[in-house]
């Protein structure tokens, strides 16, 4: 029994409980299993430390105890029970749903003793109150609990408040007199307490504020201090929004609405920056304002809006009876805050929304109020409020944006409103918008976005009629990654408001509906989901389809009823309509096309495209229903489908693959315990029906079949690609069909019956998930060559597989652990310390009494202890210091220090249990000694002879140095003399950097996480993390920053850096939260000092450090140390030069540019950094004008970071291009203060022109180009920024006379962007009209310049189709009329290009007499031979070709003449036809490949090596076209066999490149299949099979798949080729199918695709199909037109392994490490094994075939005899593994792929023997099973896991071939 008032813990009152209740006899009798059950929940929410398990455990407690008669219980038992309960729920405090969930269970024994309840609560209650400690942290986290979490609490509350509010008046004063206090969570929580009091007391707090004899000098208290930090005492931005509500809500008490208004009145008085009296009610406080940072204003303001009624809000200010508070107060205020820059701009954009609501919800009294409307059309609100909106649209600021988009449809709303209430139907307001948005460039995000907000207010009709190019601006957003969600979104609004428009009063059918929209919207679809662009066709298939179907379900009729499968596109539309259709309406697919669905599915799903088999993927695996069982077709289509795509070298492919795995997965399993659970509710748990027995019989097999396939694509010498799927799948199945439960997730955790589905599939002996042969599996994948597989594999075996490993496997594996950590190699010291983490987690998961038996003995005499496990890993850390400290060459080979830190920072901080199980005070001051004094001892080695107490890095030189003597000193001094100096580091010089660096890197790392993790799990008054630590840890980043330039330790240490300074400065001690602070001024202390070194490497790593320290900035607060920093620097960079100043030297001005640099660029610091974004502009622009060089180069990157950041990321194939950046009057809106800078640099550069014309000056601008950059990027502006922007027109037309020829090119991009679009026909009219008409003395820049204006102003009208038909008339006329500036007159060949090129926009509005006579013009001009070297003419004569050639029949023309035209103008041609993209039609085509034919022999014997190129790639060009065979060839055999000749002999002699080679081999390729001679072709294979080794670049490779083609597939399909050289062709087939490049085996697949497709003789276009599937076809084509030809078993047999398992084992035993990089191999991407399992089948049928060809009975004997002999000795190798290796060799992929080779080859011996009567002299057949069999059997049980077409041939089946499959 426990003694009233006594405080006991939650386990002391557990422990009392259960003692107590659980042995009584009436309870034993009424649940006493239940409520140990109950007690038992309790108990393990209290224990765990995940959030979701706490709440999970309460959820099962509160069903339990609902099932307990508590009636029957004492009293004093019930008591223990509240107690309990009460004690729990202040033990979770900080999780406000576990509170509640505890709170539920309260509220059920209220029920039964609601006083009992009460005066528990009052008692914990009291202890907090009536205390005369101040509030601590956890008094005010219990408070805000019992206010917002207990129901009860709340009932107590009311007794206590004025006592509580008297406490809290005392601890405002004391919190704000300490920064660290306020501006911590003390303070946050006192104000919370404030405002819930405000808000749910609200009874017993007005009386004291608005009844002047009751007010409460308390209460005032409390609003000084709410006020104070309202006004900016605190810099926390939460605090002090939080504060802004609790002074609104205690505003919102007043019964009176006229108190609560000039309540309201007199708060936002408060915003001004003089001081003012602030009345509320009877309470007055002084406000003091601190900043003017604008928060006060915008807090305030927010907190009226949130919490004040309606009434207070449209209150007037005192006596008037005009305005009100929402309108004449608020409005201005906010309308002031959002055309500020603030750091907060996308808070006051919220705040604004918030306004736009509060004015929606208050229309009626408004009008009410006023008598009139709220927003009449043209009035100064309704534009203010339209500007705000529409000019942050395009915000770069995060939220600012979205939050636009909100205000733009609720003022479209009101304005609805508006017009309603007073009657006004024409609603003019929205015809205006629509124009307006109309005319914005379909590139403006904000377009759409605005246009969906504006539908619902105008017909669909209308808006598709004014707004004709819609549909095809839709197809351009599905083009852009960017705009496609608001692309899609505008469409889905679209089709919404059809439907209902159609529907109108009359609904009609489905069918109609559809069509209606069919006629509308079917062919834009079907452009989107035919196109060949992957973007259009994937987004459209992501957005624009399920859309469709969800609004108009048959639209799926005439979809598919427009679709071909043959046809190119249709397929892909085809599976992504399907799929969508399964998916949106949960429809069966199957029944929609009859019998073809599943023939067009099989298609599908073997197309060459990725995207066309995913879609089919989905289509078979997804389906609304998750109990839906998938069918045995399905389950067999997919069998199929999943070992044909493990090898996709598409990451995205992977993880759709993985995803919808993981959905068939759910299916299997969840249809499975549908099945379970329906025979259990029927009772006959032991009979099922035949259905049942058949639905758990298939799934339960395909998900052991799919592990098991997993495991044995697993081992090493798989491609990483194979891999990865296979870990994916792996990680799919054990959370889906394993019973283990992730905390972690939110979502896919097994559902709580998976146990009895996971009991059934054991008891058949099947999901054997877990055993020690799959965990070998997994094991051998940590030592893989990629990050990814390691990582993957280390987590399913933490996750998932038992927490103990068996003490063999564990042995074995620290063995090779420590062996690992000893590499000098980065990536295997890698592999030790993930080696490491998994052994520490499978220590941990041992109970503790197993822990004490754990010792595990290796050599070197070390035993670890599992509860000594980071002592062991200190301890190694030690030693590998010690001997760094003796022999930095040594540990530098053998020991090297980055391993052990790198396995202690994983073990330590990626362990599930807490930091303080694993450190102690004395260990952790071990560790931070350790790496203070490892830090110093590297940075001297890169030091060597330098200060080390000086804060000046050493420079790279030094460093080489320093390095160059450590290997002379540990040599002895008999350092090799190498005559000259080498450039190329030594082997010995590379270990000792690595070692280094990556040890310094690892260092930071270690450290900061390791600080951040003790600080956050600490609790008051327990870290062990002194002062003197932290002063230690800043010493060590310090030293590292200031101290060393590599910029791999810079950078990876910066990693734990920033975490370092977040935790400290998150801190509520100031002295931890000084240390950042205090080395952020060290670090511009050492920026402003002069340096002594040279310039390298940016300033080094100095302003990582202040980027750290600034990134680590809490964001919710005001950043004081981000704007001290940015002064600080920007005054340094300011500092004019010193007079004597040394180029040589690092200078404080360029390392605060570098430093500026940094901060701009760094992701950490984001949006915070656009506040100084035009000073820093304008500092980086004037810079640029510098006399020092260094300064020059920092001032443009600084500019070019922050042009990146101002403007947004693009995509990396988007230079140039404007349509992911702002449009010009969003960019000058945001940036105003940039723009009489930038106007007036163009301004100065421009008036430098105006000189007279015989006056030769030149002036540099070096801003100049940087401005016309940032213009350029731009998006063209809109009409309303004529007014505005209209200033920079006249500099930037006048820059057209620059006499630099790319500031002539960007002024033409920066002027279209500056234009509106409305303006952009009268400049063309003003340029136009200024060209010469004839000639005549002009500036040839000018002229240039002004040409290159109208192209790009062309350019962009007709792209936009802005062109008015009589402007457009004036300016070809005007064009046409200065015909003489492309004739000879006009001696610039750069102003006639660009003439040509004008030309060429305008073709069709010009007259048919001016083109002829341009062309005469051209024609006789490239016909004319040129004397000398003339610049810009190689540029006018490929614009005169590109002219003329666009018209077929002067192409015709023009390529008549070739043979006599010039050597010249034969490579332009060539040019041309090698570079243009545009088809060419039939006749002109054919023309041209005669001519180039004609003149091949001329051009291969050519010295003009540029000419022979390029003649020979047109050529190539020309024919090559698709799959459909070239023109025959026009010239007779003895010259066709003579071209041959001589491109086979440059390709054998291998002269000219691998480009040229490639084109050779190309062209020789095409020109073969019209003169096929048996010798030519001979030699032709030979070229082939010395190409397509991995050895050969990759365009050379390439070249011989596209051979293959164009050659190999014309000579074999005819037969005309002997079956010797179609053995060669297709072994080269074979060998390019598994190249490295995706290009080389797509194209090989294309060959086999083709050659099957006409083989098989059909008859309809060619589906291409996936790269894996056309391997068997090649094998069966071999084997069908083969099989007798010697050479086919040999070509088999090559793309086996070798199986010298001698040697394997002899590089296993000596392991050593020849270099530092282990080189890759030349293809990673072949897969022996797998090749091998592909052979296997198909060697045996040659087996079969011996006793039809003598020949070949011969070959197979021979080979017997020479071969079988090695493979039983290599058999007999297997059997006597020594167990100490079977762990090295487990992960060697030699091993593993001569061992697949072995068993392979042992498998085609063993049935050449059973098969062949007169062989078995050679081995008994039966005793070669037995042995095979044994072999199996034993390297299966140590992880080496078969094929399933190996096994079955080990076991005497035949494995099935790809033909005998079908």
């Amino acid at each position: 029994m426990f003694i009233a008032g006594t405080m006991l813990s939650f386990d002391e009152l557990l422990t009392s409980l259960q003692n107590c209740i659980i042995s009584e006899e009436h309870i034993h009798k009424n649940g006493s299993k239940t409520l140990e059950l109950f007690f038992e929940k309790l108990s393990e929410s209290a224990r765990s430390s995940v959030k979701r398990i706490k709440e999970r455990r309460l959820e099962e407690a509160a069903q339990l105890l609902k099932k307990v008669k508590l009636d029957v219980l004492e009293r004093d038992h019930l008591h223990l029970l509240v107690r309990l309960l009460i004690s729990l729920q202040l033990q979770m405090v900080h999780i406000s749903t576990a509170c509640r969930k505890v709170d539920q269970m309260l509220q059920h024994l209220v029920n039964v003793d609601q006083q009992l309840v009460f005066e528990e609560t009052q008692e914990q209650l009291s202890t907090i109150v009536l205390s005369e400690q101040i509030f601590s942290l956890d008094d005010l986290q219990r408070a805000c609990m019992f206010l917002e979490d207990s129901v009860v609490g709340r009932d107590v509350w009311h007794k206590f408040c004025p006592s509580f509010l008297n406490k809290l008046s005392k601890l405002f004063p004391f919190l704000l007199k300490q920064e660290c206090l306020r501006d911590g969570p003390t303070c946050y929580l006192a104000v919370k307490v404030c405002l819930q009091i405000f808000q749910l007391l609200s009874t017993e707090v007005a009386p004291v504020v608005w009844d002047k004899e009751k007010r409460s000098p308390v209460v005032q208290n409390i609003l000084q201090a709410l006020t104070d930090i309202i006004l900016g005492q605190s810099s926390n931005r939460d605090t002090r929004l939080l504060a802004g509500t609790a002074v609104a809500m205690l505003i919102n008490t007043a019964s009176d609405s006229s108190c609560g208004g000039a309540a309201a009145w007199s708060v936002l008085q408060s915003c001004h920056k003089e001081a003012w009296l602030i009345t509320v009610g009877g309470l007055q406080v002084q406000c003091r304002p601190t900043g003017g940072d604008g928060v006060g204003r915008l807090v305030m303001s927010r907190g009226l809006l949130t919490c004040c009624q309606s009434h207070i809000l449209l209150s007037s200010r005192g006596d008037s009876t005009e305005g009100c508070l929402l309108f004449d107060a608020l409005f201005p205020l906010l309308y002031a805050l959002c055309e500020e820059k603030l750091d907060c701009h996308h808070l006051a954009f919220e705040v604004f929304t918030l306004w736009l609501k509060k004015v929606k919800e208050c229309a009626g009294d408004i009008w009410k109020m006023t008598g009139g409307r709220l927003l009449p059309d043209c009035s100064s609100l309704q534009q203010q409020l339209i500007s705000i909106t529409w000019t942050n649209a395009e915000s770069p600021v995060e939220g600012v944006s979205d939050c636009a988009r909100v205000a733009f449809s609720l003022l479209l709303d009101v304005y609805k409103m508006d017009c309603e209430q007073f009657g006004d139907t024409e609603k003019p307001l929205y015809m205006t918008l629509l124009q307006r948005i109309i005319h914005l460039p379909w590139e403006s995000k904000a377009k759409y976005h605005r246009l969906c907000a504006l539908l619902p207010y105008l017909e669909t009709d209308k808006v598709l009629s004014q707004y004709a190019e819609l549909p095809n601006h839709l197809l351009k957003c599905m083009s852009n990654d960017h705009l496609s969600p608001s692309g899609s979104e505008l469409y889905k609004c679209l089709i919404q408001h059809q439907r209902k428009e159609l529907n109108g009063d009359s609904p009609k059918s489905e069918s109609d509906l559809a069509s209606q929209w069919a006629k509308c919207w079917l062919p834009v679809i079907l452009e989107a989901l035919t196109s060949h662009a992957v973007l259009l066709q994937r987004n459209s298939s992501t957005h624009l389809l399920p859309s469709t179907l969800q609004v108009f379900p048959l639209a799926i009729e005439p979809l598919l009823a427009s679709l071909d499968p043959f046809s190119p596109g249709h397929l892909c539309a085809w599976a992504f309509i399907m799929n969508s259709y399964r998916t949106t309406t949960g429809g069966s697919p199957w029944a929609l096309q009859g019998d073809s669905t599943f023939k067009t599915l099989q298609l599908a799903l073997g197309s060459a495209d990725d995207k066309v088999r995913l879609a089919a993927l989905n289509l078979l695996c997804c389906s609304p229903k998750t109990k839906e069982a998938p069918t045995a077709e399905e389950l067999e289509i997919l069998k199929t489908f999943i070992p044909q795509n493990l090898n996709s070298e598409s990451s995205l492919f992977r993880q759709h693959f993985q995803a919808a795995v993981r959905k068939f997965l759910v299916r299997i399993r969840d249809g499975c315990l549908a099945q379970i659970k329906h025979q259990k509710s029927k009772g006959h748990t032991d009979q099922m029906t035949e259905h049942s027995q058949d639905i758990l019989d298939q799934g339960i097999g395909f998900v052991d079949w799919l592990c098991q396939l997993a495991c044995s694509n697993l081992t090493p010498g798989h491609s990483y690609q194979r891999k990865k799927t296979v870990l994916l799948f792996m990680s799919a199945l054990f959370e889906t069909c394993t019973d283990t439960w992730s905390p972690d997730k939110r979502k896919g955790q097994p559902p709580m019956n998976m146990g009895a589905l996971v009991n059934c599939a054991r008891f058949r002996g099947q999901w054997d998930f877990f055993s020690r042969e799959k965990l070998l599996v997994f094991i051998s994948c940590l030592e893989d060559s990629t990050n990814e597989i390691r990582e993957l594999s280390a987590g399913l075996l933490v996750r998932f597989f038992p927490p103990a490993l068996p003490e063999d496997i564990t042995a074995a594996l620290l063995a090779r652990t420590k062996q690992l950590l000893c590499s000098p190699r980065v990536q295997q010291a890698q592999m030790g310390a993930l080696m490491m983490k998994v052994l520490h987690h499978k220590w941990q998961g041992l109970h503790e009494d197993c822990k004490l038996n754990c010792d595990i003995s290796i050599d070197g005499g070390h035993h670890i202890k599992a509860s000594g496990f980071i002592s062991f890993l200190v301890k190694e850390l030690e030693d590998h210091y010690l001997t760094a400290e003796a022999d930095m060459m040594l540990a530098a080979r053998t020991k090297p220090i980055h391993s052990v830190l790198s396995a202690l920072q994983r073990c330590l901080l990626e362990a599930t249990c807490s930091i303080y199980d694993s450190l102690g005070p004395a260990l952790t001051t071990k560790v931070l000694s350790l790496l203070e004094n490892i830090s110093l001892l590297l940075l001297g080695v890169l030091q060597g002879q330098q200060d080390t107490e000086s804060d000046t890095p050493p420079s790279f030189c030094d460093m080489g140095n320093a390095i160059n003597s450590l290997i002379a000193h540990s040599s002895g001094g008999n350092q090799r003399d190498v005559g000259e100096e080498c450039v190329l580091l030594s082997e010995e010089h590379s270990l000792v950097l690595t070692c280094c660096w990556v040890s310094l890197k690892e260092t930071g790392i270690l450290l900061g996480a390791l600080v951040e993790r003790i600080l956050a799990e600490c609790k008051p008054g327990t870290c062990f993390l002194t002062k003197h630590h932290q002063k230690t840890a800043s010493d060590i980043f310090k030293n590292i920053f200031l101290k060393c330039r590599h910029w791999g330790a810079v950078e990876g240490c910066a990693v734990g850096f920033t975490r370092f300074c977040s935790s400290l400065l998150s801190s509520t001690d100031p002295e931890l939260r000084y240390i950042p602070a205090l080395m952020l001024q060290q670090g511009l202390q050492v920026v402003q000092s002069p340096s002594v070194t040279s310039v390298t490497r940016r300033a080094a790593g100095l302003p990582m450090l202040i980027q750290c320290v600034l990134s680590a900035e809490e964001a919710s607060k005001t950043r004081p140390l981000l704007a001290h920093s940015m002064q600080t620097l920007l005054d340094t960079a300011r500092t004019p030069l010193p007079e004597n100043w040394d180029q040589t030297l690092d200078l404080p001005q360029v390392c605060a540019v570098h430093t500026l640099q940094a901060l701009v660029r760094g992701s950490g610091l984001g949006v915070a950094i656009l506040q100084f974004a035009p000073t820093v502009a304008v500092l980086s622009l004037t810079l640029l004008s510098s006399p020092c060089w260094a300064m020059r180069n920092a001032a443009l990157q600084l500019y070019s970071s922050l042009c990146s950041r101002m403007l947004g990321q693009r995509p990396s194939g988007d230079e140039g291009g404007t349509k992911h950046g702002m449009s010009t009057d969003a960019f000058f809106h945001h940036y105003s203060s940039l723009q009489p800078f930038l106007l007036e640099e163009l301004k100065g550069a421009s008036s430098d022109l105006q000189c007279p014309p015989d006056e030769a000056r030149l002036r540099l601008h070096p801003a100049l180009y940087p401005i016309l950059t940032l213009l350029s990027q731009l998006q063209p502006g809109v009409q309303d920024s004529a007014e505005t922007l209209a200033d920079f027109l006249p500099p930037l037309l006048q820059l057209s006379a620059s006499p630099v020829y790319s500031v002539r090119v960007m002024a033409s991009k920066a002027l279209v962007a500056m234009t509106p679009p409305s303006e952009y026909m009268n400049v063309l009219i003003k340029l136009t009209a200024q060209l010469p008409r004839t000639p005549e003395h002009c500036c040839h820049n000018l002229l240039h310049g002004q040409l290159l204006h109208i192209k790009a102003l062309l350019d962009r009208a007709l792209s936009i189709d802005c062109v008015c038909a009589a402007e457009f008339h004036a300016v070809v006329s005007a064009v046409e009329a200065s015909v003489w500036l492309a004739t000879n007159d006009q001696r610039c060949p750069l102003v006639r290009a660009a003439y040509v090129a004008v030309v060429e926009l305008i073709r069709k509005g010009c007259c048919e007499t001016f083109l002829s006579k341009l062309f005469d013009i051209l024609v006789l001009d490239l016909g004319r031979t040129q004397q000398g070297l003339q610049i810009g003419l190689s540029s006018f004569h490929q614009q005169a070709i590109q002219f003329l050639c666009a018209d077929h029949k002067w192409a015709c023309d023009i390529w008549e003449t070739f043979t006599a035209a010039s050597c010249d103008l034969k490579v332009s041609l060539v040019r041309w036809l090698a570079d243009t993209q545009t088809l060419l039609v039939t006749h002109l085509k054919e023309l041209i490949q005669n001519v180039l034919q004609s003149n091949l022999r001329e051009a291969l014997l050519t010295p003009t090596e540029e000419y022979r190129r390029a003649h020979l790639a047109a050529l190539v060009a020309v024919m090559k076209g698709g799959d459909s065979p070239p023109f025959p060839a026009s010239l007779d055999q003895s010259v066709l066999l003579e071209c041959v000749d001589l491109l086979l002999k440059d390709l054998e002699d291998q002269r000219g490149g691998s480009d040229f080679l490639s084109q050779a081999l190309h062209g020789a390729s095409l020109l073969l299949s019209h003169c096929p001679k048996d010798s030519v072709i001979e030699r032709w294979c030979g070229v082939l099979e010395s190409h397509r080794s991995p050895n050969s670049a990759e365009v050379l490779r390439i070249a011989c798949a596209e051979a293959l083609r164009v050659a190999g597939l014309p000579l074999m399909s005819h037969n005309r080729i002997p079956p010797t050289i179609t053995i060669k062709l297709l072994s080269t087939g074979l060998y390019l199918l598994q190249d490295q490049s995706q290009l080389v085996r797509t194209k090989a697949a294309r060959f086999i695709s083709l050659l099957h497709h006409t083989k098989r003789g059909g008859q309809r276009s060619v589906c291409l199909m996936q790269v894996n599937l056309t391997v068997p076809l090649l094998l069966d084509l071999l084997l069908e037109e083969c099989w007798e030809t010697p050479g086919a078993m040999e070509a088999l047999l090559s793309h086996v392994p070798h199986s010298d398992l001698r040697s394997v084992l002899g590089d296993a035993a000596n392991p050593g490490y020849g270099s530092l990089y282990e080189p890759d191999d030349a293809n990673v991407f072949a897969e022996p094994s797998v090749m091998s399992a592909h052979v296997l089948p198909y060697l045996l049928r040659i087996v079969e075939k011996h006793s039809e060809s003598l020949l070949l009975a011969q070959s197979l004997r021979i080979w017997a005899e020479e071969n079988t002999a090695q493979l039983l000795g290599n058999l007999a190798l297997c059997k006597d593994l020594p167990p100490v290796e079977r762990l090295t060799l487990l992960v060697d992929p030699k091993f593993h792929i001569t061992m697949c080779g072995l068993l392979t080859r042992a498998a085609f011996l063993l049935h050449l023997l059973k098969t062949c009567d007169n062989m078995r002299h050679l081995c008994d057949p039966l005793a070669l099973q037995i042995t095979l069999e044994e072999v199996c059997s034993l390297v299966s049980q140590q992880g080496v896991h078969l094929s399933s077409a190996l096994a079955s041939a080990v076991t005497g089946d035949k494995p099935l071939s790809h033909k005998d499959s079908q």
